[in-house]
């Protein structure tokens, strides 16, 4: 059984903080199953965004229930992301969205790649 999306996001910002970085719930979803996505913003003004990862990159290994996350935007304007959630919010208006401000997502949570 996967964690609770409330408790993952618990967590999540817990551990931000505890790197001595900012996180904040921008949007908070369903507390059992929404989709979470986050927001990196950097430094230099510009933000990567990270979303639910899709079922294929499930296995059946020891992780299989870990939260997954691809990157959907690389180094993006504020405008462009806020753009994308606001197309996936008028699909899933369950989501949450986390925003975190530190220069590295590694340990935080774990990303697929292509």
């Amino acid at each position: 059984m996967r964690v609770k999306s409330e408790i993952f996001v618990s967590a999540l910002v817990r551990r931000v903080f505890s790197a001595g970085d900012f996180a904040a719930i921008e949007v908070k979803g369903a507390d059992a199953a929404g989709a979470i996505f986050i927001r990196q913003r950097l430094r230099n003004g510009l933000e990567n965004l990270y979303g639910p990862a899709p079922q294929s990159f499930s296995d059946d290994g020891d992780d299989a229930q870990d939260r997954r996350f691809e990157q959907r935007l690389v180094l993006a304007q504020a405008q462009d992301v806020a753009a994308l959630l606001e197309r996936e919010r008028r699909f899933d208006s369950d989501l949450w969205v986390v925003e975190v401000e530190t220069d590295s997502v590694d340990g935080l949570f774990t990303v697929v790649s292509q």
